[in-house]
Order: C-alpha cells, then sequence, then structure tokens
C-alpha cells in the first residue's frame, strides 16, 4: 500500500498524467460491460460512507469528482483528476434512452457536481452533507440534472512480453 501511494504522489507532485492502473485494477483488459460495471461497483463499496472534503480524491474523503475520479481509476480507467465540467466536456455523450444505465457519469446544477449512475432510480456520488453515498434521483435530485456522459473504456493491459515481428 506505502508503494502504491508512493507512486501516485510522484506521478501527482510531477503533473504527470500517467494513471497506474496495473496497481490498483485487477485485470482491465477483460473488464468490459458487465464486467466493467461490476468492477465500479466492487470499487464503490469499498469507498461508500467517506466524509466530503472540496478537492479530496480519496482515499479517505472525497468531492463529487474526486469519487468519480477514483472509481474510474481502481476500474482501470485512465483519466486525469478534474473538476465535474472539465469532465463533462472530456466524456462521450450518452445516446438519449441509454442515460440511465449503470456506470454513466450523471451532471447536476449546471455542471458543478457528478456522480455514477447505479440504475434507473439511483445514483452514488459525494455529497457535502452526507459524504459518499447512494441517493435517489427523485424526488431532488432528477430535477437538477443536467447532462449524461459514458464512463471511458478500462485501459488495455500492456502485453507480458515483446510480440514478435510480423515477416
Amino acid at each position: 500500500m506505502k508503494r502504491t501511494l508512493a507512486f501516485l504522489l510522484f506521478f501527482w507532485v510531477s503533473g504527470a498524467t500517467i494513471a497506474l492502473a496495473a496497481l490498483v485494477a485487477k485485470d482491465p483488459a477483460s473488464a468490459s460491460g458487465d464486467d466493467f460495471w461490476l468492477q465500479m461497483k466492487s470499487v464503490i463499496g469499498r469507498h461508500l460512507g467517506r466524509p466530503y472534503v472540496w478537492g479530496a480524491s480519496g482515499l479517505k474523503s472525497y468531492d463529487c469528482s474526486g469519487f468519480v475520479w477514483r472509481v474510474l481509476f481502481e476500474s482501470g480507467v485512465l483519466i486525469k483528476r478534474t473538476t465535474a465540467r472539465k469532465l463533462y466536456m472530456s466524456l462521450t455523450e450518452v445516446p438519449e434512452g441509454k442515460r440511465l444505465s449503470s456506470g454513466n457519469i450523471v451532471f447536476f446544477d449546471n455542471l458543478k457536481h457528478c456522480g455514477i449512475v447505479a440504475d434507473p432510480r439511483t445514483f452514488y456520488h459525494s455529497e457535502s452533507s452526507i459524504g459518499t453515498n447512494l441517493s435517489k434521483f427523485d424526488p431532488y435530485w432528477r430535477p437538477k440534472a443536467c447532462g449524461y456522459r459514458l464512463a471511458p473504456p478500462p485501459a488495455a493491459a500492456a502485453p507480458s512480453r515483446p510480440q514478435p515481428a510480423p515477416q
């Protein structure tokens, strides 16, 4: 654990956007579709109940975009830690009929807040008064929703040995 934190601190301090997914993700190459959502749910479960702290991205506390980033990172997705607004601008739009599919990223309050869709009725997020939790969309959150984005796919695992050159 200390080694992982030391690597993460090094890359954070140097400003690198390279994530060390191999240290925290089990097998991101095999995570696709339902497997990816199951991986995300497992990560979410490890981080529920943590307090809200503005600007935090774990491991003991989170803000909303820090929580989303942590879940994606530990699920093998290599993205830069950023604000909800910038995250929205960098991700792919979800088709109209699939917005409430599990694993999509939901945005609220003019892109000032974000979370991860659990199902058509609920989503995970870090709320300032509660911390990381599962909330219902209705009645409070649904009218505040302003956009949905697809979670990026996990990074492909690097080959374990060099591949022979084609002949």
